[in-house]
């Protein structure tokens, strides 16, 4: 592999406090060096929130220390070693085209992880080459963006730039590298390739590692471990809820692509839905749909039920007590995910108290909308902005009569309806990354070298609940289509 120069006072001062667990948990690897790096898309906020003079990665410098060419001071390269179950069977994994480079401490004292996707071969790629292309570079960049504006816990995109050499997929493509900023990228997977592969004294440390750094509120505290479960099924709960209140969909649900820090991560065949309905698959590898929407809150459990099997030993001495207690604890899971998607729906219909036939209310607009094939963002937008009459949906017999429930049921509370808009607008997107939108922007980035659409979409989608009209055909549902919309993963 070739060796890369290291950067002197570059913008980043990293750290890696990763590298003090056991070896067993990564393999040291240097990014392979690129021919002819070019930034292509950079986040300057999201830089000078991590307290970076971003002019300091400009031109030629920039585009060297992105792609891996110039390490920064104090990195640490590494690929992470993890296991996981991939559409239900377990396997090897590891980062087989990721490099951490180190760790960033921001001015407000978070610890985030910088790490470059598609930086080349590690002892865990598995044949592969270690590349990313462009598009689906681009596609997280968008995705991780968007998310973050909707409110949802999210790994960040700081830079894409490309290579200046070929990948091949099916076709030859321009390659190109994600610089990734996260929380971290410990898995449910790392915890399973613990448990599977190396001793109870490396399993440990990688808990203790993990709660001091994301759950430090409870590492002096007793039953720290299962403290430990119960923080990381909360923080699932109520990601997957916010999920599934914005449409989103992951499309690989694997154990390995579950972060224990609660942000969303690994985007790769990832959509979000237009017309509501749960079966919704847009990944052309889950032929099965195990990974649909309406699946994701179960496949989250499921999840996190491979996790808390890693905890037993540490749970207690007893195998039959500590399953006693991995189970109790997972099954909390299902009443956090409806608590946490109830309140998010209450948000979005405008309810700010509770009463139990809410729950109804809510699940029989969303059989409506399934029943009409109607679009779940713009319905909860009509509701919000009040154009109800310019919709076909809201006149029918039965939509009318669930209308007439439902503004008994704000009439119910104290709140005015200045506030009660206020709350729905607050809650209910004007602009979602929508496929057809995000298609158009890839393609004219990879193919015509033409970013005016992406950077145009990526403005839209920086203030997804504010209604400008520069951006109202991004409101637009698409045409309807004879062909299903489908994304792949680009490995």
């Amino acid at each position: 592999m070739a060796s890369c120069d290291r950067a002197q006072g570059a913008a980043w001062h990293l750290e890696n406090t990763y590298a003090s667990l056991p070896t067993t948990f990564y393999s040291h690897v240097k990014p392979t060096r690129v021919r002819a790096p070019q930034v292509v898309v950079r986040n300057n906020a999201l830089g000078a929130s991590l307290g970076q003079d971003m002019n300091d990665l400009e031109g030629e410098r920039g585009a060297a220390t992105f792609a891996g060419n110039l390490l920064p001071e104090g990195a640490k390269p590494l690929a992470q070693a993890y296991a996981g179950h991939q559409f239900g069977h377990f396997t090897m994994l590891g980062d087989g085209r990721a490099v951490l480079l180190g760790e960033l401490v921001t001015p407000l004292g978070c610890r985030l992880d910088i790490q470059l996707k598609g930086a080349g071969r590690t002892p865990y790629s598995r044949g592969g080459d270690g590349r990313a292309t462009l598009g689906p570079m681009l596609r997280e960049y968008i995705m991780s963006e968007a998310m973050q504006a909707l409110g949802v816990p999210t790994s960040r995109s700081l830079a894409v730039v490309t290579t200046g050499e070929t990948v091949f997929r099916d076709t030859p493509l321009p390659g190109a590298i994600l610089t990734r900023v996260a929380a971290s990228h410990i898995r449910v997977g790392t915890f399973q390739y613990a448990a599977h592969y190396c001793s109870p004294a490396e399993l440990k440390s990688l808990a203790d590692y993990t709660i001091r750094r994301h759950f430090a509120e409870i590492a002096k505290t007793e039953g720290s471990y299962l403290s430990f479960l119960q923080a990381v099924i909360k923080r699932q709960a109520e990601l997957i809820a916010k999920w599934q209140l914005v449409g989103f969909v992951h499309g690989v649900m694997n154990t390995d692509n579950m972060a224990v820090s609660g942000e969303t991560i690994d985007y790769g065949p990832c959509a979000f839905m237009d017309n509501y309905d749960p079966a919704t698959v847009f990944s052309s590898i889950d032929q099965n749909g195990r990974y649909a929407y309406g699946h994701q809150p179960r496949i989250a459990a499921w999840n996190l039920a491979r996790l808390a099997e890693t905890f037993l030993p540490l749970l207690h001495h007893s195998e039959e007590e500590a399953v006693g207690i991995a189970n109790d604890v997972i099954g909390h899971f299902p009443v956090l995910y409806k608590q946490a998607w109830l309140s998010g729906m209450r948000g979005k219909l405008g309810i700010f108290n509770e009463e139990e036939a809410d729950l109804l209310l809510a699940e029989d607009l969303l059989a409506l909308m399934q029943e009409q094939n109607a679009d779940y963002t713009n319905i909860f937008l009509a509701l919000t902005l009040d154009e109800r009459s310019e919709m076909e949906f809201f006149s029918s017999t039965v939509s009318l009569a669930w209308q007439a429930r439902w503004q008994e049921r704000l009439r119910r509370q104290p709140q005015s309806g200045p506030k009660i808009k206020q709350l729905m607008q607050a809650c209910n997107p004007v602009v979602i990354p929508r496929n057809h939108r995000v298609e158009e922007s890839l393609f004219a980035a990879v193919t015509h070298q033409d970013y005016s659409l992406f950077e145009n979409l990526l403005a839209a989608l920086s203030a997804p609940f504010t209604a400008d009209p520069k951006y109202s055909h991004y409101r637009a549902a698409p045409s309807p289509s004879s062909h299903p919309y489908k994304t792949f993963c680009g490995t």
